[in-house]
């Protein structure tokens, strides 16, 4: 961090002796004050609600503009990379600071390449999971489990074990998340073909089966890449905050990416493309084209309790830089597969229309965001919807083991211990229950 030459100073209007506070500069962005010696010096804490105005430590792997609209991946912007970079070209960016050579990326392929089979004891392990079990309560399971079975990278505050227990992590969630699949719907697993590129292997390992031969399609296989790739990292959102916070506490690399699976799950993060795809299933059933306009006026209502599920963005206050980017890739899916008429598609289309040119949602910057399609192409795929959210969770682990592994090198790093105002019962005694 580099100290700014300004300082902030607090003043209190009860006559307390007032505060000067340090501040420090990002290399962009905005500064931040140094509040860590706040409560040994006043008394009192800072009060902020979802994080809203507080970063919670210092990082130089993903930074977001939501002003501008602008992603960057260690440096690099998230339109460059979607579209000269591979996924493991990318995982390695995250981990590493920089962009592979050409040697670097084969020794790194090949690592990746070399651990994507998991222990054969993890299939009777799933097999304790009820076949209509939602996909993300599976691999919560699975992969907390990876930590019973690979014992000889637990350890977190060893880097050489942070650098195995990534490229595990990275290598075996295609493969979980397609056990998870074959699983549900009662089909043979089918093992990693190290012959193939990275998602290429995983949708082989989706849709191939026993009976025939499987070649994945080269659009469709660029298109999850692509996808991968867009949902890679995304700074310090809830599920990466919720690795760092468990990962501070020394647990397993394991078990701190588990605990971002979990956090991941909710509607409002990971879980919204799953629920963009449901909601327009659920016009398409009232209706389809004919009812968006009606649908759009239920949202403007505060009253009715609809919401539009992929429009908008907490951070993006501008068009989602992923969401452009998608929607190219959602185009070449849907043409590739001659699914251009799709009503799904065409009802997505007019509420994106409605979106862009109703004053309603453009004054309030409601823009597609990148769930808003990534939805579509998965879908168009065949992907089911409730396996969305295992997909996010396969590429955001690369991202969730990378500041994972920044935090732990962080000398500055502590436990995570949020203070909180408490607003409850003063101190009182007991009485007895007879006097009560």
């Amino acid at each position: 961090m580099t100290p700014s030459d300004v300082k902030a100073t607090l003043s209190f209007s009860d006559g307390s002796p007032s505060m000067e506070l340090p501040i420090y500069k990002g290399s962009v962005g905005p500064d931040v004050i140094d509040i860590r010696k706040l409560y040994a010096q006043s008394g009192k804490f800072t009060y902020d609600p979802g994080f809203l105005s507080t970063a919670s430590c210092n990082s130089k792997i993903t930074y977001i503009d939501g002003d501008k609209g602008e992603l960057l991946y260690r440096g690099y912007p998230i339109e460059q990379l979607a579209t000269n970079c591979d996924f493991l070209e990318t995982c390695y960016l995250l981990l590493n600071g920089e962009l592979p050579n050409q040697k670097e990326k084969e020794d790194f392929v090949a690592r990746v390449t070399n651990h994507t089979m998991v222990n054969e004891q993890m299939q009777f392990f799933l097999r304790g999971f009820r076949r209509d079990a939602h996909p993300m309560a599976v691999m919560t399971g699975l992969v907390g489990a990876l930590s019973a079975f690979y014992h000889d990278s637990t350890d977190i505050n060893n880097p050489e074990h942070r650098k195995i227990a990534a490229i595990r992590l990275i290598a075996k969630m295609p493969t979980l998340v397609a056990m998870a699949y074959k699983y549900s719907i009662g089909q043979p697993f089918v093992y990693p073909k190290n012959d193939l590129s990275y998602s290429g292997n995983f949708l082989r390992m989706m849709f191939a089966t026993p009976c025939e031969e499987y070649k994945p399609n080269p659009v469709l296989e660029r298109a999850l890449d692509r996808i991968f790739i867009l949902h890679a990292d995304h700074e310090q959102n809830a599920s990466t905050s919720t690795v760092r916070l468990c990962g501070s506490s020394g647990t397993n690399p394991f078990a701190a990416i588990a605990a971002g699976v979990a956090c991941l799950w909710g509607p409002a993060h990971g879980g919204a493309n799953e629920a963009c795809l449901n909601m327009l299933e659920d016009i398409q059933a009232m209706g389809g084209i004919s009812k968006v306009g009606e649908f759009m006026e239920k949202v403007k209502d505060k009253n009715s309790g609809v919401r539009l599920m992929g429009f908008g963005h907490r951070v993006y206050k501008n068009y989602d830089p992923r969401a452009k980017l998608m929607q190219e890739t959602c185009n070449e899916v849907l043409a590739e597969l001659g699914l251009e008429n799709d009503p799904l598609f065409a009802l997505a289309k007019k509420l994106e229309q409605i979106a862009l040119e109703d004053d309603y949602f453009v004054q309030r910057k409601l823009y597609p965001n990148v769930d808003f399609y990534s939805g579509i192409v998965q879908r168009a795929i065949g992907i089911p919807v409730q396996l969305f959210t295992a997909i996010f969770a396969l590429a955001r682990t690369v991202g969730w083991i990378a500041q994972l592994d920044e935090m732990i090198g962080d000398p500055e790093y502590k436990i995570g211990r949020p203070r909180q105002l408490f607003v409850g019962a003063e101190k009182r005694d007991v009485k007895p229950i007879s006097a009560r």
